[in-house]
């Protein structure tokens, strides 16, 4: 019986970090700084994505991932949009599966993709991101695969 209640209480964590995660993503994407705040760490961080532009960058706490989705979005993109398609319970990580819509900027080019992020989430509050170009390599890393 014992042996049956480790994974149980284990399970019951990991689905605990799923239901974080997706109410700091809905937060996030919905402005709710008061509901983000809740959710996030303070100390939060983000790393580049892989296989972006932004690979092996890290930007510390919500205001300074803020400043660097907000630059990149001035300097390229005149429209953006993020959607969850899937919440994929980890372990201790959540895999967010993304599917974005993007618009140049002065080039009106429209771009469709799909993207995952890694999320970690320690005492009831995400501490670290990782965004992925490719799916298959968010899986990966997390030791699942598609």
């Amino acid at each position: 019986m014992a042996k049956r209640l480790v994974p149980d209480t284990a399970r019951a964590m990991s689905q605990e970090n799923v239901r974080i995660v997706r109410e700091a993503f809905d937060a996030l994407l919905g402005g709710n700084q008061e509901e983000t705040a809740q959710l996030v760490d303070p100390e939060v961080e983000f790393h580049g994505t892989v296989g972006g532009l932004q690979e092996g960058q890290i930007a510390h706490g919500q205001s300074q991932i803020d400043e660097t989705f907000e630059t990149e979005d001035l300097e390229a993109w005149e429209g953006r949009r993020l959607e969850a398609e899937d919440f994929i319970d980890a372990g201790d990580v959540v895999v967010v599966l993304l599917h974005e819509y993007r618009r140049g900027r002065g080039s009106g080019v429209e771009l469709e993709t799909k993207t995952a992020v890694v999320v970690a989430v320690s005492g009831g509050k995400v501490i670290r991101i990782q965004g992925y170009m490719d799916r298959g390599a968010a899986l990966k890393a997390v030791g699942l695969s598609e």
